[in-house]
């Protein structure tokens, strides 16, 4: 595990007492995952909305619950995995929120990408029940989360580093401490989809051209990804561009409506910082679009249907 750090400590690898146990809230694609991972050598209770989630985590060993403020009272941390703000303010502070059934001196894990006023709102608020907020935004997928192969961004004081850490080292193969506060991981996420969203974007372009121009399809894809062309990215979500013209689509892996919502995130948070960014606004347009023509819910692979609406 690699714990680089610009300004900080990494954080410290803490012995696991065997009494440690952590909530998941959410069993859906990631949390089922990170909770059965966390399973291996953690206490976790679980609690979602679909009982069919809730039994599919039973049987890997996770305590099942039937509200979320059962499953996190007396935890030493919550890990949340949310859509967006909203659902982060719902989740703590609404009509059923947990921040008032938390344990002084637990922390809560934020795994989500929803923006830094978001995430330090959110902290600033827990702090009055006596709770840090670990903004730990995460990229992999649910096979690299059951696997704990996960790259996890941390922005935490090293007191909530220190307390999350059995439940980040579990979860992460590549786990950087980014700075000393909640929202620090956030800004670095916010970089990072910058790029993320600019390459799927570019990729999409790029395989439509070799189509239009005759080219096959998979030999380019081939070539391009062993040249200086190539990105995690365009090998990772080239191949389920190609299969986006399936009567099926591809697999949906990652929502389109994700990288609406995370490169919003990024050209506001832009905007507030006085600065443009020409690429990433092309790009968040092209989702957008991708989003209007009802591709909302199918894998962001599909915005090459956007560009080429047909193969």
């Amino acid at each position: 595990m690699t714990t680089p750090t610009p300004s900080a400590d990494p954080i410290a690898s803490s012995a696991v007492t065997p009494d440690y146990s952590v909530a998941v809230l959410g069993l859906g694609a990631m949390g089922l995952p990170m909770a059965t991972r966390l399973r291996t050598s953690l206490t976790v209770n679980g609690f979602d909305i679909d009982p069919a989630r809730v039994t599919l985590a039973t049987s890997a060993g996770i305590v099942p619950f039937t509200s979320a403020r059962d499953a996190v009272t007396g935890v030493d941390a919550v890990l949340l995995a949310v859509r967006n703000g909203a659902q982060l303010d719902d989740v703590l502070f609404g009509d059923s929120g947990i921040a008032a059934s938390l344990t002084a001196g637990s922390v809560v894990i934020m795994t989500s990408t929803v923006g830094i006023a978001d995430v330090t709102s959110a902290a600033a608020r827990l702090s009055d029940h006596g709770v840090a907020l670990v903004d730990a935004p995460l990229s992999g997928g649910p096979v690299r989360a059951g696997d704990g192969d996960l790259l996890i961004v941390v922005g935490a004081e090293p007191a909530a580093r220190e307390k999350a850490a059995p439940v980040l080292e579990l979860l992460a193969s590549t786990l950087s401490v980014i700075g000393d506060k909640p929202g620090d991981g956030q800004a670095f996420k916010t970089v990072n989809q910058l790029l993320c969203g600019v390459h799927i974007a570019a990729g999409a372009e790029a395989l439509a051209l070799a189509r239009s121009l005759g080219l096959d399809p998979e030999s380019t894809l081939a070539t391009l990804s062993a040249g200086a062309a190539g990105s995690f990215m365009l090998a990772n979500r080239g191949p389920r561009m190609l299969e986006a013209y399936d009567d099926d689509g591809a697999e949906v892996l990652s929502r389109l409506d994700i990288f609406v919502k995370d490169l919003g995130i990024v050209t506001t948070a832009a905007r507030a910082a006085g600065l443009a960014t020409p690429v990433a606004a092309a790009a968040e347009q092209l989702f957008l679009v991708g989003q209007a023509a009802g591709l909302a819910a199918e894998d962001d692979s599909a915005v090459i249907r956007v560009i080429a609406p047909s193969a």
